[in-house]
């Protein structure tokens, strides 16, 4: 029997996955061919799906972009053999976007069957949780505090330190949550993960239960992944048959359950707060802090709180140690990153790369440059959030400290990129309205400076006191990143300062309508 791979992940599916996989079943059946259709994850490769993969003695061979009209063709050519066509690229391997990353997290991403809890453990999955099991709790803390690991959600907190904190209470009930509340323009990593190797989530967060006491989890999943919600469930109830959750897991003395919480749409909810409350069944509202999560979290009660990412890199972490994790990336930066390409760019897709990596790399060595062919002017790193780096910081490394040291941040990884025909004044605009629209309204900074801003920067563009306005903008942005009560308010300055500074050009152009100056005016 031949073996085919066609995603079930969204983004091959937004493409044609579905239709090529009932293509292929049609003409094996119709050939009178012994096919195997495995609808596995994607392998991150975004300008190539839907990328079909034969399995071969050599390996597996791709094929794609693959459109349903192009299967009678495929066979005619020998794929199921793997044989050369136009739309053949080898052996998946071997491809280059492919073949220089550094796979930790996604290891298994695009190769297994995402349901399959046997396909999973024959590619090394369960084997950091069988090791925690057998570890007393703070052992396995710190492994996770000996690999460097931070957060991978934006602030770039260590988790060990999270982990440590619940670990040290006494509570009658702990919990786990996962935010999966991926909102940044330009991500998907989360997504990816959870519809590619759920599994994977899973194990990392019943690790972190294990090691912080806790017995029942949730992971909250932003309504606009229908699919991903849909793979969690039926991962977490195979998961529970197997026995990899619920009452003494594996015949251990550790019980814990998952379950997720579809969020309602609310990009203020992407806060760690906000979230708690939402499970809670409350309005997503920012919690002053302290009291910090981790201490009086879910109900009340102690929480390990991080992000998909984060919790996704745990299993190899117990699986290979702290200092085999450690070993990847650069100063206290450690470990790797999905960087999520996307925007105006030719080969948009998944990056797994190590931190220390420049912004110039991504974009040329795998985004392949603009999807325009046009110089690239920005590329605003770390979502809606995050600061747009001129061309002069595209070399900066992929290192939380050094972007701080230019006003930066890495953020989720997420890389947003826009050729020399963006106007920037725009963008800052974009940045404050976004806020304006997204905000809790908790805080006056966030609510009422960021309605503020869109009126300052359209008399900005109008041409209407220019210079007053500019100074204006520049003190907004002040008491915005100073008395926000959360990094909703509190960043978006980021992207709105970074557009000022870095492209000053685009606030001085004459005014475009003088219908629309008299109006600001």
């Amino acid at each position: 029997m031949i073996t085919v791979f066609v995603p079930r992940d969204s983004a091959a599916t937004s493409v044609g996955a579905d239709e090529v996989a009932s293509a292929i079943a049609a003409e094996a059946k119709k050939q009178k061919k012994d096919v195997k259709i495995v609808r596995n994850g994607s392998r991150g490769m975004l300008y190539l799906e839907p990328l079909v993969e034969v399995a071969t003695d050599k390996g597996r061979v791709a094929y794609g972009p693959v459109s349903a009209k192009d299967v009678p063709e495929l066979f005619k050519a020998g794929f199921l053999e793997g044989k050369s066509h136009k739309l053949g690229h080898g052996l998946t391997e071997e491809i280059p976007y492919f073949k220089t990353q550094e796979r930790l997290t996604f290891a298994r991403c695009g190769i297994t069957d995402p349901l399959s809890v046997e396909d999973y453990i024959a590619h090394g999955g369960f084997a950091g949780l069988k090791k925690a099991l057998e570890l007393p709790p703070i052992a396995i803390v710190n492994q996770v505090t000996t690999s460097g690991l931070r957060g991978r959600g934006g602030a770039g907190f260590p988790t060990g330190i999270k982990w440590k904190t619940v670990h040290d209470l006494t509570a009658d009930q702990k919990y786990v949550a996962c935010n999966a509340d991926e909102g940044d323009s330009g991500t998907f990593a989360d997504r990816m993960l959870m519809e590619g190797d759920p599994f994977c989530l899973i194990e990392g967060m019943t690790i972190a239960a294990v090691a912080g006491g806790a017995t029942e989890g949730y992971i909250y999943i932003r309504s606009e992944y229908p699919d991903a919600v849909n793979v969690m469930r039926e991962a977490i109830e195979i998961a529970r048959k197997a026995n990899w959750l619920g009452k003494n897991i594996q015949g251990s003395k550790y019980s814990f359950d998952l379950f997720v919480r579809k969020g309602a749409g609310a990009y203020i909810c992407g806060e760690e707060t906000s979230m708690l409350e939402s499970i809670e069944g409350k309005r997503g509202i920012v919690r002053y802090k302290p009291p910090i999560p981790a201490i009086e979290g879910l109900f009340g009660k102690p929480t390990i709180i991080n992000n998909v990412m984060s919790f996704a890199a745990v299993p190899i972490i117990l699986d290979k140690g702290g200092e085999f994790y450690r070993d990847y990336g650069v100063g206290r930066s450690r470990g790797t990153l999905a960087f999520q390409l996307a925007g105006n760019v030719k080969r948009g897709g998944l990056v797994e790369k190590a931190f220390g990596i420049t912004t110039r790399q991504l974009l040329e060595d795998w985004g392949g440059g603009t999807a325009t062919g046009r110089p690239a002017r920005a590329i605003q790193v770390g979502g809606p959030l995050g600061a747009y780096l001129p061309e002069s910081k595209f070399d900066v490394p992929m290192d939380y400290e050094e972007f701080v040291k230019v006003d930066a941040m890495v953020g989720h990884g997420g890389l947003v990129v826009f050729d020399d025909t963006v106007d920037m004044a725009n963008q800052a605009r974009f940045a404050m309205e976004f806020c304006a629209i997204e905000s809790c309204g908790k805080c006056t900074p966030c609510r009422i400076g960021s309605t503020r801003g869109v009126e300052v920067i359209d008399r900005i563009v109008a041409g209407v006191e220019r210079e007053k306005n500019l100074a204006l903008l520049e003190d907004l942005c002040v008491t915005m990143a100073d008395g926000s009560l959360c990094a909703m308010g509190g960043l978006t300055p980021f992207p709105v300062l970074s557009s000022l500074r870095g492209f000053p050009e685009d606030f001085h152009k004459p005014p475009a309508n003088k219908f629309l100056a008299d109006a600001a005016e």
